[in-house]
């Protein structure tokens, strides 16, 4: 994953920036780490170049929509949106072992259907949630498409380079990335993504996958509860 489901939460924790600045300077900062960790992989040869390409076409053209509905929500009902999205990416991550994998699709236009339709919704989500899209990417060339874990996860990082700049672009535009954050978040997420893509293959993948389970379900639950303007003033 670009990271974005760990740095919305603490920027807008840690940092106090408002829901849509923090998507829009997720978003940002996930072209970086995109790049860092498409090129750990593939130096491996983790990586798949169509398959990012036909992730990616499609992608970059719904990513500019999905940055402008964020917009168009009040901060409370995108708080809660974004709750959703990690309650669904928890879930993915729990039920991963337990669902089938198809040993890859027929090469021709049932693999590209497969991937520009998956990459349609990656950008929108992508450009809506501030995040790479490695929670939808990754489960669709891993089951779908017969990828290896790591080449899955290396082709993802590869496509949210190009869908990050579309999106990044988009919410730039609108005003909701914090420039002056991005000195400082920049290299951090450049380190990370190459030390982890490192690490990747050394890594139990079970005690990962819970661990990280448990820290979303804590997020979920202060996002879907997240107050209107009007609860808050009511509040005794």
């Amino acid at each position: 994953m670009g990271g974005g489901v760990i740095m919305i939460p603490l920027m807008t924790g840690l940092l106090g920036m408002d829901q849509h600045k923090a998507h829009g300077t997720s978003i940002t900062v996930v072209v970086c780490s995109g790049i860092a960790g498409a090129i750990t992989y593939g130096a491996r040869g983790d990586v798949d170049l169509m398959a990012a390409f036909l992730l990616a076409l499609s992608a970059v053209l719904t990513s500019r929509a999905g940055a402008r509905f964020a917009q168009s929500l009040p901060e409370w009902k995108l708080k809660r949106a974004f709750g959703a999205f990690l309650l669904f990416v928890t879930a993915i991550l729990l039920v991963k072992p337990l669902l089938p994998v198809v040993h890859g699709l027929d090469s021709g236009w049932r693999e590209i259907l497969t991937l520009s339709l998956a990459g349609a919704l990656t950008g929108f989500l992508s450009g809506m949630m501030g995040v790479g899209g490695g929670p939808i990417m990754v489960p669709v060339l891993a089951m779908l498409a017969g990828f290896s874990q790591h080449a899955a996860q290396g082709t993802s990082l590869l496509a949210i380079v190009p869908i990050g700049i579309a999106g990044a672009f988009a919410h730039w535009r609108l005003g909701n990335v914090k420039a002056d954050a991005l000195p400082g978040l920049i290299p951090g997420a450049l380190i990370g993504t190459t030390v982890a893509g490192l690490a990747a293959g050394y890594v139990r993948e079970d005690i990962l996958r819970v661990l990280f389970s448990a820290v979303l379900l804590w997020t979920v639950a202060r996002y879907l509860l997240a107050k209107k303007p009007g609860d808050v003033a009511r509040a005794p």
